[in-house]
């Protein structure tokens, strides 16, 4: 049993990952993404037909000096860089680099299907991200409250928007970070002839304190944000200081909501950010689809990576 964890291996998350899975003794083959055009997959599938019958995925990939059967592989952590991404190599490179991405992803994406190999996350089903709104449909179905929100290119709209919702915040609207900024009508009036070349998204500024839950499987481990920035994320940029973690303890309801709200989205791993209403209600912003749980990890000691390596080692369902 091998497990492979395809990303930058010094990023934090990445080498949290590797170094649970190294504690509990299992073979991890890492695939590094500046690496790729130096690496050789082969996969083959034969069998496969009608009637259930899933047939056989077999191959190898040769990468960091190892050879690695592609059957021995029974789970995958995935944070992926894009080759166009990867700096420095030469138009040729970038190209190998890219068939290998390629042939890695769709390698993933068989063996999901299959139920062979336990992935966090199948990269297709981190798509729901790519458009916030599209998104927030399905995290309305859950129970939770979505804000009011408006993408658009028009700035008489935007302006009758701030004023109906007396303030508003913006940010990007596909799974690009983006820092959430409040609405300056000071600042930002002016600039909104911009939106013609970009549409931008738009959603009502609400009040409460700020909960990051990260779902491995069926856990969670929740985060209570305290700040006064709009963007905790990025608080030492807006408030001068940074905001404080604490672990939160939540609800079974909202536990069992959030839970099922990955598991629709078909992420075993992901990061719910909810902000808890002065009303009682609680909204959802988004579920990431490939956390970076590190900065929680550190402030609070909530064995996340731990959780992490130990879903990728139990046997697939």
């Amino acid at each position: 049993m091998t497990v492979m964890v395809w990303g930058v291996p010094a990023e934090p998350p990445m080498a949290m990952v590797t170094r649970e899975l190294a504690a509990r003794g299992a073979d991890v083959v890492v695939v590094d993404p500046r690496s790729l055009a130096r690496t050789t997959v082969d996969v083959e599938l034969s069998g496969a037909g009608p009637g259930g019958h899933r047939g056989r995925l077999a191959g190898v990939i040769r990468t960091g000096g190892r050879s690695v059967e592609l059957e021995r592989v029974t789970a995958a952590y995935l944070r992926p860089v894009e080759p166009d991404a990867v700096p420095g190599p030469a138009p040729a490179a970038r190209r190998r680099a890219r068939q290998v991405h390629d042939t890695l992803l769709s390698f993933t994406e068989v063996a999901d299907a299959m139920g062979r190999c336990r992935l966090a996350n199948p990269l297709s089903a981190m798509a729901s991200n790519t458009s916030k709104p599209y998104q927030a449909q399905l995290i309305a179905r859950h129970g939770f409250y979505t804000p009011a929100t408006l993408v658009s290119d028009d700035p008489d709209e935007v302006l009758g928007f701030v004023d109906r919702h007396r303030g508003a915040v913006y940010k990007s609207t596909s799974g690009i970070r983006s820092v959430v900024t409040a609405f300056d009508p000071a600042r930002d009036t002016g600039r909104l002839e911009r939106l013609r070349w970009c549409p931008v998204q738009f959603q009502e500024r609400l009040g409460g304190p700020d909960v990051r839950v990260h779902v491995v499987g069926d856990r969670t481990f929740a985060v209570l944000a305290d700040s006064a920035a709009v963007d905790y994320r990025y608080a030492r940029l807006q408030v001068g200081t940074d905001a404080r973690l604490r672990p939160y303890e939540l609800g079974d309801d909202v536990a069992g909501r959030c839970v099922a709200l990955a598991a629709d989205l078909g992420l075993p791993f992901a990061g719910v950010d909810l902000k808890l209403l002065p009303d009682g209600r609680i909204a959802c912003f988004e579920v990431n689809p490939s956390p970076g749980f590190s900065w929680y990890e550190a402030a609070t000691g909530l064995p996340i990576a731990a959780a992490v390596a130990d879903w990728l080692l139990a046997p697939a369902a």
